[in-house]
């Protein structure tokens, strides 16, 4: 058997689990009962996301029987966060936190808190080589000498999707979707004439596909120290001329009906899936819920850019989550998780996670084997997004984010992108805010580990 997994559960013993477990007992109870040792997994995905970790978990247990991997839904990413924090302060942590990753600063930080994963894989026989994982991936969640520091687990990027039904209908050729943001606005005016839409373009995760990805495509620094990679002293630099720009472009657009703001967070996929906005840009792992929902073709290309700006397009960076290993721990619950890790990691695994949700194949493997299988001839637009996330050797701009308090960081900047598009601000006016607030955050967490 592949990675030194050892031992096959018995029947008897797996159908005792699940008479446990569905008479309500919990995994603890249940890993008691059958002389395992347990790993806690908290995750930040619910619904079917879930549901396939939680099948993952559920086969590595079968392949073993010395630990029981069990996967508790804690919410959305950051409740997952601030509950992991919260736990182990209170010393009860699980093994296993994902964390979304705006939140890497925060725990890099916060080493007392963490185990390396490169530590831990090592120290129990199984090192990850960085090579083997895709390296936009992996310089996200390692330090600058390329040790990785959590488990690279459900990465995305943001592509751009649009409605190839509405595109014939009006005209357009799907073949050729737009490139650029002119050419975004030019394919919008049409849309909308034809009556059938209330806007031609939306977006979900505002700051990470408008600001950050933004920022990273155009090759344009969101701060200071490699956009925070350097340390904790990096200040925000989003208030420039480019990225004004581009939030008075989206201001302009709203007030001629050509884009259509659909609120934080995912808020805005109903826009696209109903068939009334017919172009989106959301992440890769969005696919699957469009495919289930969406009542017409769709297709997806890369992120638009403006074409004047030098060295765009660039390439885009990751959103999604990492698993990180919380301290406190025994060295035979850490073996255990060293052991999932392994499992997880396997070409066979990753390609079905990243086959199944949308996500990057997190390895060169993954992605060599969903090749082979013939999925990227079948489903083109998952290849479009590792092509974007890999188009160029990432710059210092477009390696990835580590600013401490990011998340609280990132509702500052759409506070500052809602405040202009509702017009009680300016862009100018509403970045130099985000950018004021935002460095205060900064600082704040800087000093805390100092």
């Amino acid at each position: 058997m592949r990675h030194g997994i050892v031992g096959i559960v018995s029947v008897t013993a797996a159908v005792i689990i699940a008479v446990l477990v569905l008479s309500g007992f919990g995994a603890q109870e249940a890993a008691q009962a059958d002389g395992r040792i347990e790993i806690e997994m908290w995750i930040g995905l619910g619904g079917e996301l879930g549901e396939r970790i939680e099948q993952m978990a559920g086969d590595f247990n079968s392949l073993q029987d010395r630990f029981l991997v069990s996967v508790v839904e804690q919410g959305d990413y950051e409740q997952a966060m601030t509950s992991a924090i919260a736990a182990f302060r209170a010393g009860n942590a699980p093994h296993i936190i994902q964390i979304f990753e705006v939140g890497t600063g925060t725990f890099m930080g916060s080493r007392e808190a963490i185990v390396p994963v490169h530590e831990l894989m090592a120290q129990h026989g199984t090192p990850l080589n960085p090579d083997d994982f895709l390296s936009q991936v992996t310089a996200y969640y390692s330090t600058l000498d390329g040790e990785m520091l959590s488990f690279p687990f459900n990465s995305s990027t943001p592509i751009f999707y649009f409605n190839v039904d509405a595109f014939r209908a009006a005209g357009l050729d799907p073949a050729n979707p737009p490139r650029t943001w002119p050419e975004v606005a030019e394919a919008a005016r049409v849309l909308v004439a034809t009556g059938n839409h209330s806007a031609g373009f939306t977006f979900q995760w505002p700051s990470w596909t408008q600001v950050e990805n933004f920022s990273a495509w155009h090759n344009a620094p969101l701060g200071t120290r490699a956009n925070g990679m350097l340390g904790w002293d990096a200040e925000l630099v989003l208030n420039d001329a480019l990225r004004v720009r581009h939030l008075q472009a989206l201001v302009d657009w709203q007030n001629e009906g050509l884009f259509q703001y659909g609120g934080r967070g995912g808020a805005a996929g109903p826009l696209f899936t109903s068939g009334d906005v017919p172009m989106y840009i959301a992440s890769s792992a969005a696919y699957a819920g469009i495919a289930r929902t969406a009542g017409f073709e769709f297709s997806a290309g890369f992120l638009p850019y403006w074409p004047d700006v030098a060295g765009a397009p660039q390439n885009s960076i990751i959103g999604g989550g990492s698993l990180w290993v919380m301290a406190g721990h025994t060295d035979e619950e850490y073996e255990g998780i060293a052991m999932f890790f392994d499992y997880l990691s396997s070409p066979e695994v990753q390609a079905d996670w990243h086959q199944f949700t949308g996500y990057l194949p997190i390895t060169y493997a993954a992605w060599e084997l969903s090749r082979a299988q013939g999925f990227y001839d079948r489903v083109p637009i998952h290849n479009t997004a590792i092509e974007q996330i890999t188009l160029n050797v990432p710059t210092e701009n477009s390696r990835g984010l580590r600013f401490g308090m990011f998340p609280q960081v990132r509702n500052v900047i759409l506070d500052g992108m809602e405040a202009a598009l509702t017009g009680e601000m300016t862009p100018q006016q509403a970045l130099d805010e985000a950018v004021v607030r935002g460095n205060a955050i900064l600082r704040e967490f800087e000093r805390t580990v100092r």
